[in-house]
Order: C-alpha cells, then sequence, then structure tokens
C-alpha cells in the first residue's frame, strides 16, 4: 500500500532513504516481531502443604524429599524454590524452613497456586510440584487452564496417612430455600473406618430434633430425614456424630441453613401477646410472625423479611447479636424498621446508644434541663473477695471481676445527663461511699477517676447495709426519678436483713432497685437477688460472663436516665407531609395519651405528626437508611396509654400504610441471585436481563456487601466480574465458623443472601471431590500425579519468546527526528556523497567522464595526459559561461520587450499582439533554464 502512494503521490517523496526507512520500522513493529529466547535454566516451585492436617507428614518428610530433589537437579542454572502455605503463603527464607507461623486451619491451595504464579519470572521456565492430601478448603476452579496459558505445569504428590477410627459428618445435603410448610429431604451422610454404628444428633436452631445411629459401610454410611418447617426464615441445621473413639474430634459437626420463605413477611416483636398491630396487618393480607420470647430471635430470622417491628419492648430482652445485625438488614438488605412508642421503647426501653440508635429518625438525647426528667442514680457494688477472680475482658484480656464492674459504673456516668445526680458505694461487710451524691454535669471526669480505682478487700458483701445507704443518699433528691443498681455476686449475697420492709419504703417514696447478678440464676443466692428486684419495682439481670458486666450497667442507666415518657394526654399536629408516604390523606387523630420524648434528627428525616405541647417533639416520623427505610411512631400502638389510638377511625389504615411503606418496592423483574458455598469459597452469579437493567447498571453497577460475625461486623464491598452480557460473578472467602451475610444492591432495591456459616471442621472435611478437583487442574495444565521425584525436573515444553516492538519503536522515533533534521535544515541525507566528491577533487584520474578534474596530482601536471585534462577542462568551462551569457542576454531582452533581431532592434514591440505572447513564452522557458 506504501508503494502505490508513493507512486501516485511522487510529492509525498516517499523513496528518499530516511522516509522509507521510517516506514519499513512501522511496517514491521505491525506485525508483532518476537526473537525467541532459551533459557538454560528452569525454576521448580515446590509448594508444601502445612495445614494442621498435614503438618506432621510434611514435617517428617520435608528433609529427605529436599535431599531426592537436590540430588535429581540436572543443573546449576536450575533452582529450587520452597513455598509453605496453609491459610496464607510464605516462601520460605532460609534452609531448614521448618517454622510456619501462619494460620494453619485451611488449606488454600488455590491461594498458593496463584501467588506462586504472580512469584514466577515470566522469561524463565517453570513447574510446580505440590506436596498436599488433596483436600484443598477452596475450589481450583479455572486455574488449570490459567497455568497452562503461562506455561506452568502443575504436578502433585499426595501425602496421607492412614488413620483409623476416624468418624465425620462429610456433608449435609439440603435444599437451601424452601416454602413454608413445605415437606423437603435432609440428608446426612456419615464417613470414616472402621465400619461401625455411630451415634448421631440432629439439631434446628439450636434445639435437638432426634438422636438416631448412622451405620458406617464401606467408610460411608447415609441417614435420610423428612422435615417439614412451619415458620419463615433461615433456619440452621446441625448433625453432630459422636463416636465413642475418634482420632480427630474436629469433624464431627457439620453445619447448613435452609430458607423457608412465603409472602411478604413482617417480623413483629411485641410485648403484648394479643397485640393489635399483628390483627391489623394480618387483616390486610400481610404476614406477620409474632414474637413475644425475644431471646429466641437469632439473625436467620430477618431473612425473607421485609419489615421488623418493635412495639414497645426493652432491649435488654433481645440478643445482643440480633440488636447489632438489623443495621445491615436495614442499609445495606433493603428491611423496613418501625420501633412504637410505650414505657418500654425508645430512651425508656434502652436502646439510646444501642446499635439500633443511628437507624431511626429521631434522637433519644434530652436537650432540655426539665426537673422531672432528671434521675437521682446510687450504684452498690459488691467489692467482696469474689471479685477478685480473673476474667476475660473486652478483646480477650485478662481482668478482675471488680475492675469490670468499675467499668461498667464509669460507662453508667458517662450515659447520665448532666441535670442528673449519681453516688456510688462500695460494699464489703459495710457500706464505704466512694462518690458523694452530685451534679454528673460538674464532676463527670473526677467521678469515673474514682471509681475506676475501686479495689477488692475480701470478705462478703452485706446486701442491706448497701441498699439502706444507697436509698439515705438519693431520697432527698430534688429530683423526678430516684433509682438504685444493686451489684452483688449471685454466689456470695450476705446478711440481707429485713431487706422487704426497705424496699416497700423505697418503692413507696417513688424509687426503683435494679439488680445485676453476678452468675447465673441457679447459683445459691440468685433467689435472693431476684426477689430483690421484684419487690424493687425494677430489673434482674444476670451476667454469667463477666466481659458483659459493662453492657448491662449501659442499658440499665440508658432506660432509667432517659425514661422520658411523658404520660399526660397532649394535641396532635399533622406537618401536611404525610404524602411522602401515601397519596392519600389520613384524619389524624386529635390527641394521644402518651408518647416517648425525642427529637427529630434535623436534615435526615421527616416528621409528618407533632406533639402540639412546649416540645414539639415528632410523634410519626420516618427516614430512608441506604436502601432501607426506618420509622418511629412515639405513641404506643397497644397496651397502656393506647386507648385514644386505638379507637381513632384511622388506626388501621395508618398502620398498614406505615408498614407497607417501609416494605419498600418490589424488585422489578429480570434479575436474580444465585449463591453457591463449596469449601470456604462463597461465590455469587448475579443474572440479568432486559434494557432496563442494562441502563441502570450503566449509570449505577451493582454493589455488593458482605458482613461477617453474629455481632455484624463492619460492611465489606466485594469487587464483581463481568463474565458476559447480563451475567456479573464474584468470589468471597468465609472465615470457617463465622456466619456471613449479604447484599447486592441494585438501583434502589437490594437482593439479600444469607445467613451462610462454614462448618467448623472444614479441614477435616476430607471430601474426595477435592481430590478430584487437583488432577483435573493438574491435568489441564499439564502437570501430572508423580511418584518419582525425578520426574518434577522435567523441563515445560513452552518456548520463551521475547517482544522487540519496543526496540523498532525507539528506532522509527529516531528515523523521524534525522528525517526531520534533513527536510528542516536542508542537509544531505546522505553525507558519504559529499566525501566521494572530495575524493575525486583529490585525483583526477577516478573522476567519471564529463566531471571537471580542478587538479592532478603531484608530478603529474606536465604530462600529457594531464595537459589533455586540464584542455578538456577549460573547454567545457568556457563553453557553460557562453550558455549562460546568452540565457541571460536572452532573458533581458524578452523582459525589455525587444526583439533580439538586429533589423528591429530599438522598436517597442506592439502590445497584445501574437508577437507579444510568444515573447513571454520564451521568458517563462528561459527563467526556467
Amino acid at each position: 500500500m506504501l508503494v502505490v502512494t508513493g507512486w501516485l503521490w511522487k510529492p509525498l517523496r516517499l523513496w528518499e532513504p530516511l522516509r522509507a526507512l521510517l516506514l519499513l520500522l512501522l511496517v514491521l513493529v505491525l506485525t508483532r516481531p518476537q526473537i525467541r529466547r532459551l533459557e538454560d535454566g528452569m525454576d521448580l516451585w515446590v509448594l508444601l502443604d502445612r495445614s494442621a492436617s498435614t503438618e506432621g507428614l510434611v514435617a517428617s518428610g520435608q528433609q529427605e524429599w529436599k535431599r531426592l530433589l537436590e540430588r535429581a537437579r540436572p543443573g546449576r542454572p536450575d533452582r529450587l524454590r520452597y513455598v509453605d502455605f496453609a491459610a496464607e503463603v510464605m516462601e520460605q527464607a532460609g534452609a531448614g524452613g521448618e517454622a510456619f507461623s501462619g494460620d494453619r486451619g485451611f488449606t488454600r491451595t488455590a491461594l498458593a497456586l496463584q501467588t506462586v504464579m504472580a512469584w514466577a519470572d515470566e522469561d524463565r521456565p517453570a513447574r510446580i510440584l505440590l506436596f498436599t492430601d488433596g483436600y484443598s478448603t477452596e475450589p481450583l476452579g479455572a486455574l488449570g487452564e490459567t497455568l497452562a496459558q503461562r506455561g506452568i505445569p502443575l504436578d502433585y504428590r499426595l501425602i496421607r496417612e492412614d488413620v483409623l477410627d476416624d468418624y465425620r459428618v462429610a456433608r449435609v445435603t439440603a435444599p437451601p430455600r424452601i416454602q413454608v410448610a413445605e415437606p423437603f429431604l435432609l440428608e446426612i451422610e456419615a464417613a470414616g473406618r472402621p465400619d461401625a454404628v455411630v451415634p448421631l444428633e440432629l439439631f434446628r436452631d439450636g434445639e435437638l430434633l432426634t438422636s438416631t445411629t448412622v451405620s458406617i459401610i464401606a467408610g460411608k454410611g447415609v441417614v435420610r430425614f423428612t422435615e417439614r418447617v412451619a415458620r419463615p426464615g433461615a433456619h440452621l441445621y446441625e448433625a453432630v456424630v459422636k463416636p465413642e473413639e475418634d482420632a480427630h474430634a474436629g469433624n464431627n459437626r457439620h453445619e447448613a441453613w435452609v430458607e423457608v420463605v412465603g409472602g411478604p413477611r413482617v417480623l413483629l416483636a411485641t410485648a403484648y401477646p394479643d397485640d393489635p398491630v399483628a390483627r391489623i396487618l394480618a387483616a390486610q393480607g400481610f404476614e406477620v410472625e409474632t414474637v413475644t420470647d425475644l431471646s429466641s430471635l437469632h439473625l436467620g430470622r430477618l431473612n425473607g423479611c421485609r419489615a421488623l417491628v418493635f412495639n414497645n419492648v426493652p432491649a435488654y430482652l433481645f440478643p445482643q447479636e440480633f440488636l447489632a445485625g438489623i443495621d445491615f438488614f436495614v442499609r445495606e438488605q433493603g428491611g423496613g424498621f418501625l420501633m412504637a412508642g410505650g414505657k418500654s421503647s425508645f430512651g425508656s426501653g434502652g436502646y439510646f446508644q444501642s446499635p439500633v440508635d443511628s437507624l431511626l429518625p429521631v434522637s433519644m438525647e434530652l436537650r432540655v434541663d426539665h426537673r422531672k426528667l432528671a434521675v437521682a442514680m446510687a450504684i452498690v457494688l459488691d467489692r467482696s473477695g469474689s471479685m477478685t477472680a480473673s476474667v476475660p475482658g473486652a478483646g480477650g484480656r485478662m481482668a478482675t471481676k471488680m475492675d469490670l464492674a468499675n467499668e461498667g459504673t464509669a460507662k453508667a456516668i458517662e450515659l447520665l445527663g448532666p441535670q442528673d445526680y449519681v453516688t456510688v458505694y462500695a460494699v464489703d461487710s459495710e457500706a464505704h461511699r466512694i462518690v458523694p451524691l452530685m451534679n454528673v454535669g460538674e464532676s463527670r471526669v473526677k467521678m469515673i477517676n474514682l471509681v475506676r480505682r475501686i479495689r477488692s478487700t475480701g470478705g462478703g458483701i452485706f446486701v442491706y447495709n448497701g441498699l439502706e445507704a444507697g436509698w439515705n443518699a438519693v431520697r432527698k433528691a430534688d429530683v423526678g426519678q430516684r433509682h438504685i443498681i444493686l451489684f452483688s455476686d449471685a454466689a456470695d449475697s450476705e446478711e440481707p436483713g429485713d431487706y422487704k420492709r426497705l424496699l416497700g419504703e423505697i418503692t413507696g417514696e417513688g424509687g426503683v432497685v435494679s439488680v445485676i447478678g453476678m452468675g447465673t440464676p441457679a447459683d445459691t443466692d440468685a433467689a435472693l437477688l431476684q426477689d430483690i428486684a421484684r419487690l424493687g419495682n425494677g430489673r434482674m439481670f444476670f451476667a454469667e460472663n463477666a466481659a458483659q458486666l459493662p453492657n448491662i450497667f449501659a442499658q440499665e442507666t440508658v432506660a432509667v436516665a432517659r425514661s422520658a415518657f411523658l404520660v399526660d394526654p397532649v394535641a396532635a399536629a399533622p406537618t401536611g407531609l404525610w404524602y411522602e408516604v401515601a397519596s392519600d390523606p389520613l384524619e389524624w387523630l386529635k390527641e394521644v395519651d402518651g408518647y416517648n420524648l425525642s427529637y427529630l434528627r434535623e436534615g435526615e428525616a421527616t416528621q409528618g405528626l407533632a406533639s402540639g405541647d412546649e416540645y414539639h417533639a415528632p410523634l410519626v416520623s420516618w427516614a430512608y437508611r441506604g436502601s432501607g427505610r426506618a420509622g418511629a411512631v412515639s405513641f404506643p400502638l397497644g397496651g397502656e396509654f393506647s386507648e385514644r389510638i386505638r379507637a381513632w377511625p384511622g388506626y388501621g389504615d395508618f398502620v398498614q400504610t406505615f408498614v407497607r411503606w417501609l416494605m419498600g418496592e418490589d424488585l422489578p423483574p429480570g434479575i436474580g441471585l444465585r449463591t453457591e458455598l463449596t469449601g470456604t469459597e462463597l461465590r455469587l452469579d448475579l443474572f440479568y436481563e432486559g434494557q432496563d437493567w442494562e441502563r441502570t447498571f450503566s449509570t449505577r453497577p451493582p454493589l455488593a456487601v458482605v458482613t461477617e460475625g453474629r455481632t455484624a461486623g463492619p460492611a465489606r464491598p466485594l469487587t464483581w466480574q463481568r463474565m458476559s452480557p447480563g451475567h456479573y460473578q464474584v468470589a468471597v472467602q468465609v472465615p470457617e465458623g463465622q456466619l456471613l451475610r449479604g447484599a447486592v444492591r441494585v438501583g434502589q432495591q437490594a437482593l439479600s443472601f444469607g445467613p451462610l456459616v462454614v462448618g467448623s471442621s472444614t479441614e477435616w472435611a476430607f471430601d474426595p471431590a477435592r481430590i478430584e478437583d487437583l488432577r483435573v487442574t493438574a491435568t489441564q495444565s499439564g502437570g501430572k500425579r508423580i511418584l518419582d521425584l525425578q520426574d518434577a525436573w522435567v523441563r515445560p515444553t513452552t518456548r520463551q519468546f521475547a517482544d522487540i516492538r519496543t526496540w523498532l519503536l525507539v528506532a522509527a522515533l529516531i528515523a523521524l527526528v534525522a528525517e526531520a533534521l534533513v527536510t528542516r535544515l536542508g542537509l544531505s541525507p546522505w553525507p558519504r556523497r559529499q566525501w566521494l566528491m572530495s575524493w575525486l577533487q583529490r585525483d583526477p584520474a577516478r573522476a567519471p567522464a564529463g566531471q571537471p578534474a580542478p587538479s592532478v596530482g603531484r608530478g603529474g601536471i606536465g604530462s600529457p595526459a594531464g595537459r589533455q585534462a586540464r584542455s578538456a577542462l577549460e573547454e567545457e568551462r568556457e563553453a557553460a559561461r557562453k550558455a549562460l551569457r546568452d540565457v541571460i542576454a536572452e532573458t533581458k531582452a524578452i523582459s525589455r520587450g525587444v526583439k533580439r533581431d538586429d533589423s528591429v532592434k530599438g522598436k517597442p514591440a506592439a502590445p497584445e499582439s501574437e508577437e507579444a505572447a510568444k515573447r513571454q513564452s520564451r521568458f517563462e522557458r528561459a527563467k526556467r533554464r
């Protein structure tokens, strides 16, 4: 193409040497030229499985393997590289390589292979030799094809020990998702040697379903159960074998989650057995799951739930992990959350600074120094000898029970408002005043420093003395509430005295006594502490784990200090913003019997109904939270102080409309999510079709997040891989024994998944499918299972090539610059031509025919040849001069418009004549000459 271009457009001058060279180099670059590179040596990467199931075998055999591999090494250019791996990958630094400091709980073979490919030199042949038992805890996927593309064969050598008397639960097979009350088959496969009849237990959500046996024949036994679940949500099934003798107890348990789905479901946590909210929602077609035993709730109950409602239930009754998981349920999984008012709700229920506090559209801070809302609190602490015992505290650090009780007291003081009062007593056989009754706002830091220095001095605790000292301190305080918190050992509470008379006096004057017992309800003095809490009209807490003490102190303090429930009827004033929730107007009620005082979070939330008193507090409010929505109804929807509400004609319409808005919009069709858990790897496949989803994802790609742990850690985003049009995929590692929940946000909606859990015996699962996975991967890569270690040094048949386009581009750039210099500066593209002419001039005999030779060599000027050459040169020069003079004269004559003929010399030419045209033509030709 370039040749034709240069032929047709000659002004381009493509035949000039530098331009032709530049074009030739560019053509060569387009052909992607490569040169073959031959390496003398090869890198052999030796991967040693250091996981718990193979560590003993590797430690005993690695020195012998190293000697054999070193002996079989062909030559010096070949190199050995040793890598240890389990849950982590580490290259051996020293010659011994025995020490491996990483986590041995997993066999992450895929991670080890990917790491070696990243470390391997692309310019050297390489091969991988893997020593393992073959039971990887993660799938290898398409690593065989990747290794083949890199030209790195994978060889492996299986190392296993023959273990007798080892039994395990190989798998629990159940459908991941079923309908409510749909029967399904639950299959449990047990394995082990020798053949035996092994006891087996099956649990659902921690409750024993059945105890049976499984017969293991030829290394395997299967037990099947038919199951039917009427309650929606996700349910955890656990199968446990209990052999009399077992080599590895870590693989005796296996877990599986089954999701039971129904229609749009509302989970209602309520204090009322016959909750009117449940009746209203059920009458409108909602599927309502009512829970009064709050301790039975777990994160699986949120699965398939569209809205969660708390109706006047205190925070301390919920499992901590359930409360902590609500934030992810709302913000990431797109759920709705509603809190209704009452004496056990909002601040009065202990929700201030709880995990759900930030979700609510209202703040429970007491911003107004209102005397009737202030509290005088006495904290009575047991500092008997039992408080010196060391227990695990926060973060697993060891601390005494006294230290943890002090920390709980300090946290309680931090949560009290500036208008509150507090006093602290430490009790053994006497009550010792640590902090006198004083205003918190003035001395908060001083109080905290004093209580953190309390130490146990031995002896027992005289309960009556502590209660009496605390009551005498707070009874005369000019505040609206007087409260005593008694902390005592449930196994060592002495000298109660006439506590019933004292508690009657306290409650008779409006005081309240709550009790925190260190221990369990089964301890010897637990009944006494429970009776004190009952007669004192307070709450009873048991802390079996001392690390819970700071949280329990905080919950009780919040329930007391933030108990801002106003019992007087108050007018209700609509704001006119209900149209954000519903298109139809609502005829609001005129008054409410009482409400929880709180304040709207400005800029985050909207209120539809406000109180008509001096606080102008939100009675009905809502807010968007991530993918989900949250609402707050500050007045009771049932029970005490709800007479006006339940008599309101619009009560049912209000409840069902608000809950329906909280549930959000239905997900549009054309999209689906598939989850697959293999070993410790969870794979998500998002499928969609249709132009609407394409437009949505072009502006806002799908966002996948997961959270780990039963206490709901921070949400962790995942990175999608686009597999094909309409298909995204991502894989994530699931920590063993950790609960995992996740969501995929698509536009304004979310697809939720989980909870999922990897059993606690993944490393000891010994799934035969993993060995087959390894064999297929090795075959695809060009490797095999080897017995003779000499075969590991077989050089790969791949050829190593190097790309030379970079060098060609550099040469083309140099040619481009040179051509530009020649063109712009008028330089000769061939400096050698000037040198040749100079050389010819020095020796006239070498001058070509027709070229002048101005000089001859010394001594040859008088020779005949020299005289003849000089004469010829002079004649040519004279002829050239004469021709030049004629051209100049003719040009001048033509330009003056005068004929050169003598007969007409001096006469002007006739203008615009034929003769003038001829003269002009001759003039142009002369100029060209």
